[in-house]
């Protein structure tokens, strides 16, 4: 039987490379985002690749869209057994700089959207009697390191990595079920990756800054995700794989 994915912020960068990977895989793919036209341009990215998805739009900061997008999943596949909690939110500022509202926006996206969709699931999971269901999450090295100029998303970060330790012994015992998480480093042709550097020479330094001496790309992260949601990583769980070139152990921050 096809497995089901949810993949949340699914329409650039990480995400959308992700779900086109897993569709290609063989998944069900469900794409979930804020903005409509890129929505749709996923869904057309997606339409080229045999099987069957679907996009919904929504935002992971509301629960009750969340719960509403799992169950519209579990409808229109019958079961959802995976979810990939990658929706963010980011920006660089100094800390005594930052407002209590652009504090409460990241870690409402990250943190908060992250519990959102795993609550939602497990609900399903529930009715459902799904064991052995999946979560990834999308994290940073800066969630076990300092991370000067964004703390929102490094303190949310750092709450979604304890989370899925937690949730890897929690529903591990409770589900069968596996919690993992990717750490990303510096990568190409995302959002985050242009917000956090600043200008072409940052952006060089960044790279300097890598022990493999260059960027990774979206498709690399899609491959990493792909196989650890594959049976070929069933005994992994409560893990998180930094795939970065080597980047955090240099310990230098973006």
């Amino acid at each position: 039987m096809t497995k089901t994915v949810l993949v949340t912020g699914g329409t650039s960068g990480m995400g959308k490379a992700m779900a086109l990977t897993l569709k290609k895989a063989g998944w069900n793919v469900v794409v979930t985002g804020r903005d409509a036209d890129r929505l749709h341009q996923t869904d057309v990215a997606l339409q080229e690749i045999q099987g069957d998805h679907a996009v919904i739009q929504m935002d992971v900061r509301d629960p009750e869209a969340c719960m509403a997008a799992v169950n519209q999943t579990r409808q229109r596949f019958g079961r959802l057994e995976a979810l990939i909690n990658n929706a963010a939110g980011n920006f660089i500022c100094p800390t005594d700089e930052l407002s209590p509202n652009g504090w409460k926006t990241v870690i409402d996206i990250v943190l908060n959207g992250t519990f959102n969709c795993s609550h939602a699931l497990v609900k399903g999971w529930q009715e459902d009697g799904v064991s052995g269901g999946q979560i990834l999450n999308i994290v940073a090295s800066y969630a076990w390191q300092a991370g000067p100029g964004v703390a929102p998303s490094a303190a949310a970060k750092a709450g979604v990595l304890n989370l899925t330790r937690t949730l890897a012994v929690e529903w591990g015992y409770k589900y069968q079920a596996r919690i993992n998480a990717i750490s990303p480093g510096p990568i190409e042709r995302t959002g985050g990756a242009d917000k956090l550097a600043m200008s072409p020479e940052h952006a060089e330094r960044i790279r300097r800054n890598v022990p493999l001496g260059r960027f990774g790309t979206p498709e690399e992260i899609a491959d990493l995700a792909t196989w650890m949601l594959s049976d070929q990583a069933r005994y992994l769980n409560g893990e998180c794989i930094a795939l970065d070139g080597g980047h955090w152990l240099n310990k230098q921050p973006f």
